[in-house]
Order: structure tokens, then sequence, then C-alpha cells
């Protein structure tokens, strides 16, 4: 076990320090929440930079699929 933290009032809960160092999330940051075969999964959904922009104008084709692609991750 990396670490643990309490669910408060309103359900809130604090990323602990270490994983937000090894993840590198910082303020602002969206975290996805997922269950996964029984277990929950969090998983830090990245920021776009204007490189990945330009990556997915300059890719050309179906503006959508590359969306959702990048929204993905792949």
């Amino acid at each position: 076990m990396l670490s643990k933290t309490k669910v408060s009032k309103g359900y809130l809960t604090v990323v602990p320090k270490k994983v937000r160092e090894a993840s590198e999330i910082r303020e602002g940051d969206l975290l996805e929440w997922s269950i996964e075969e029984g277990k929950i999964v969090i998983r830090p959904r990245r920021r776009r930079t204007v490189k990945d922009v330009t990556g997915l104008i300059s890719h050309g084709g179906d503006a959508v699929k590359s969306k959702r692609r990048a929204q993905r991750g792949k």
C-alpha cells in the first residue's frame, strides 16, 4: 500500500503527496475514476499542450475520430 486517505464530509479526499509526485498531478488537473474488475481505478487526464493540438490539426482525416482517439490517450 502506497498511502491511504479518509473520505470527509461531502465525499472529499486528498491525493497523497507520494501519489501526486509519482504521477505529476497538479492543481486543476482532472482525475478520471472508473471501476475495473471490481477495483477503483483513478487516472490523471493530461492537459493538452499546443504541440498536442497542432498534432491533431495536422493529422488530417476525420476530426471527430481524431478527437476521440486523443481523449482516450491513443
